[in-house]
């Protein structure tokens, strides 16, 4: 995601690339940012948080919830705007990031891409129409490198269906089935999980009815529409002074 980042702002109109940051023990340190593009930025990767920021006026941060703890404290402090695409986060780094959007405004979404942002909102319109005699299941599949599952994408979508259905995603969740399981109850929510090769992003919600099925689904074939979709939340947040939001206020879907 980091080189795509690098990509997507170097093809933009109107963005600058200030830095860019990789763990202190990587051994792309030191280099420039563009290198692996053929393009050279004159922006050396660095591990220093502090000194980055002090270049830039967002940080579009793709990375694990203890990095983006330790960025999320930085930005805060300096005034700088984040667009955070991490996930796997627990309910208290939510809240941390929360508490700190009274002071910066944060674009804060488990999915960047615009169209898996419009499945969002198309299923929350199909579990309103499908709300009695149809099973919600929910299968994402990534490539073997991905640490956290289900995919944030996918716990996403199922917040939108549960929400739509008045029902607690918590409650009525179940993250694999074995042995004998009796009878699937109709208020159950599946989730399914594949883990393999190069996959970058594939999401589908099945609604299973008598005599029919519908399949809502988004895959992705690269990782630059949610590079693309985060700058565009990056512009979004121009101006703003402090706040939350996430990728349906970048959208215009509320």
């Amino acid at each position: 995601m980091g080189r795509t980042l690098v990509e997507a702002v170097l093809a933009s109109a109107d963005g600058i690339l200030g830095a860019a940051l990789d763990v202190a023990a990587s051994p792309a340190l030191g280099r420039d940012a563009g290198e692996a593009l053929g393009s050279l930025t004159g922006v050396l990767i660095e591990a220093d948080i502090a000194s980055a920021l002090a270049r830039v006026d967002c940080l579009i941060d793709f990375t694990r919830p203890e990095g983006t703890m330790a960025h999320l404290e930085v930005c805060r402090r300096r005034g700088v705007h984040m667009v955070i695409g991490t996930t796997g986060l627990d309910v208290e780094q939510k809240l941390a990031i929360q508490d700190a959007s009274r002071d910066i405004p944060i674009v804060f979404a488990p999915n960047m891409a615009v169209g898996v942002n419009l499945v969002f909102k198309l299923l929350d319109t199909a579990a309103r129409i499908l709300n009695d005699g149809y099973d919600v299941e929910i299968v994402e599949a990534h490539h073997r490198h991905k640490v956290d599952a289900p995919s944030g994408t996918a716990l996403r979508m199922g917040e939108v269906v549960a929400a739509a259905l008045s029902r607690d995603l918590a409650e009525c969740a179940v993250f694999g089935r074995q042995g004998h399981t009796g009878e699937r109850p109709p208020t159950q929510i599946g989730f399914a999980t594949v883990r393999g090769g190069d996959i970058v992003g594939d999401h589908t919600v099945l609604f299973a009815g008598t005599g029919e099925r519908v399949e809502i689904s988004h895959k992705a074939a690269s990782r630059m529409p949610y590079a693309l979709g985060a700058l565009r939340a990056g512009r979004f947040l121009r101006g703003k002074m402090h706040g939350l939001f996430d990728m349906q206020d970048v959208l215009g879907l509320r």
